[in-house]
């Protein structure tokens, strides 16, 4: 029984180990991605995204480059020796599903570092923008499988408007890589209207090409990334109304009481960031922020969804 508990608080110390390295994953990638596209540069908006008039030129290896290595290459010995500690006889299931899919993922958004040098490749930089955010909330579900009791505890069924919530902030956060990977920042430069408008037309719903390669920065008013902006804030709207109400009905149930506060925390921190960041002509630091309050918002509600 002590050896069993002691295998279970190594899994639960690596898997919080690995949910900081997931999250300083997560702020270097967007690092990169940001500051690489020029946001917030010296003579914005005109230096937004030049990187896509040309072939992609060779990586430049600075500080943060290494650094960003460094923590996925860690974090990947991390995640193999998890799988081992959760799979080996006797396995601890609850813990064993999350960690394999983590180990995956990792080795999925390894690959995927081939092209990722390429900016004009949508898809590519969508996929590389959600897979950090699941490292965060993989990790974050073998910290929850492995805590003390939760081998005991049967999860009280998540409430309609918790999975409904859930559902909506899944679509705000797809919505949003998407705007991330298009380079569609300069679409919709004013809050909370877009130039203007307020719903997409048919031209800009025929204009939406999401996954499409890049030859040029999308210019702003284009209708395909202020389409995407549009249904962003609109999602973002209906994540505030439900989830926020899922998390105030949260907050009557002691054992959900901590969860539910920082559900609302965070609601609240992100809202905020997102419109500050377009307020203030889409600041580096300030979107930076906000990709990461999105990955501690979803941490958030697995931690729900599972109680």
């Amino acid at each position: 029984m002590a050896s069993a508990g002691l295998r279970l608080r190594t899994i639960r110390a690596t898997a919080l180990l690995l949910t900081v390295l997931s999250l300083m994953v997560v702020l270097l990638s967007a690092y990169l991605r940001l500051d690489g596209a020029g946001l917030g540069c010296a003579d914005w908006p005109a230096c937004y995204s030049r990187l896509l008039a040309s072939e992609p030129g060779e990586l430049h290896f600075g500080v943060v480059r290494l650094l960003h290595r460094a923590v996925a290459s860690i974090s990947l010995l991390l995640a193999c020796a998890l799988v081992w500690q959760c799979w080996r006889r006797p396995s601890i299931e609850p813990a064993a599903g999350p960690a394999t899919l983590l180990l995956l993922l990792m080795l999925v958004l390894s690959a995927l570092g081939i092209w990722s040098s390429d900016p004009r490749l949508t898809l590519v930089g969508f996929l590389n923008i959600m897979g950090g955010l699941g490292l965060v909330t993989f990790s974050w579900r073998v910290v929850l499988a492995s805590s003390p009791g939760s081998m005991l505890q049967r999860p009280a069924a998540p409430t309609l408007a918790l999975r409904l919530g859930a559902a909506a902030l899944s679509v705000t956060v797809v919505l949003g890589a998407l705007i991330g990977a298009s380079y569609s920042a300069l679409a919709c430069a004013s809050f909370p209207d877009c130039g203007g408008s307020w719903w997409p037309g048919a031209d800009d719903w025929a204009a939406l090409k999401p996954f499409s390669v890049l030859t040029a920065t999308p210019a702003a008013g284009d209708p395909g990334g202020a389409t995407l902006h549009l249904l962003h804030r609109y999602s973002a709207l209906a994540t505030l109304l439900v989830l926020g109400a899922a998390g105030v009905q949260a907050l009557a149930d002691e054992e959900r009481q901590r969860a539910a506060r920082m559900l609302l925390v965070l609601l609240t921190a992100q809202i905020a960031l997102g419109s500050l960041t377009v307020l203030s002509g889409f600041s580096l630091w300030l979107a930076i922020s906000h990709h990461l309050a999105a990955a501690a918002l979803l941490a958030t509600v697995a931690t729900l969804l599972r109680r």
